[in-house]
């Protein structure tokens, strides 16, 4: 495993003492530069390779055989739902969008209620015992993406900050006690 041992108990500590407030400057002009498209109610096909090269741009080629009126419906119905599931399952129907693509999405057009699942998060969360199963971290569903959100959530409504501002502080004390490669080999 890529975390080595964690000197907490509680998770509530471990966040407290690696709260990170302070958005990187890019990536807080890019979610200022989408709050055009959360207004509009859809992204275009540029906005969205904007948000796949922040995430991951491995993906850039397959994002890119999306049709404007294929992301613009998808977008568009993702943002509309109040259903999570029906969300998270709309951007998924995009090329190039899997669980942790469709999270970024999210968090970039509100940061307030979502943030980025990806391995080292739930590494870290799993290392917590704050979640249970998929302790490698990859290969993401529906319910461990909703178990994230509502872990990240609770935390943000307890210490007033974002679901990113939560995000953002597992990532990094994953950053503090990480041991070898990330992934497994």
């Amino acid at each position: 495993m890529a975390l080595g041992k964690l000197p907490y108990k509680q998770l509530r500590i471990l966040l407290k003492d690696h709260l990170v407030l302070r958005e990187d400057p890019e990536t807080a002009k890019l979610i200022r530069e989408l709050k055009q498209a959360r207004r509009r109610g859809y992204l275009t096909p540029a906005e969205l390779e904007r948000i796949c090269r922040w995430k991951s741009a491995r993906a850039i080629h397959h994002i890119k055989k999306n049709s404007t009126a294929r992301v613009r419906t998808a977008t568009w119905r993702a943002l509309a739902t109040p259903s999570e599931r029906r969300r998270l399952e709309t951007l998924m129907s995009l090329d190039g969008v899997s669980v942790a693509m469709a999270s970024a999405i999210l968090t970039l057009l509100n940061p307030r209620r979502y943030g980025v699942i990806d391995i080292r998060v739930w590494q870290l969360l799993y290392g917590m015992g704050a979640v249970t199963k998929n302790p490698s971290g990859v290969g993401f569903s529906f319910d461990h993406w909703h178990q994230f959100l509502m872990i990240v959530r609770q935390f943000a409504e307890e210490f007033h900050v974002s679901a990113r501002d939560i995000e953002r502080s597992l990532f990094a004390a994953h950053q503090a006690y990480q041991e070898g490669t990330l992934y497994a080999r």
